[in-house]
């Protein structure tokens, strides 16, 4: 699963996550956002599951996979997209929006900017 929010001016904070059904002893998030370094962003195991948080462009798509106990490749099912790979299978996609979220409630003037947001008072805006 993929969870995104607004990180610092510029950046959205992606929280990447598998359940905590899955038995490995080191799980690692590879992409292009590590230079596809298979040892540099593991993910640390909770009793929510599998997780690592990283700040990335706003704006942006990035292609990655997970590798499990370092030989296993795999897909994240709940990707924004899929592209293909060098080795004829896919990698998993995520993609940045470029945001500003703007709050839309009744009487109360707008911020510029807010941290976070209720889905019933605040809307997208998206940057061109």
């Amino acid at each position: 699963m993929i969870a995104k929010t607004l990180g610092r001016p510029g950046k959205v904070r992606v929280t990447f996550s598998l359940p905590s059904a899955i038995w490995a002893d080191m799980i690692f998030l590879v992409g292009d956002f590590n230079g596809w370094d298979e040892r540099a962003t593991p993910l640390r195991q909770t009793e929510a599951g599998w997780m690592v948080t990283l700040e990335l462009d706003a704006g942006a798509s990035f292609q990655y996979r997970y590798l499990h106990n370092g030989n296993e490749w795999h897909n994240d099912w709940n990707a924004d997209g899929y592209a293909p790979n060098a080795t004829g299978g896919d990698n998993s996609v995520v993609t940045t929006p470029g945001f500003e979220l703007v709050a839309r409630e009744v009487g109360a003037p707008a911020p510029e900017r807010v941290m976070s947001f209720h889905p019933s008072r605040m809307r997208l805006v998206t940057a061109r």
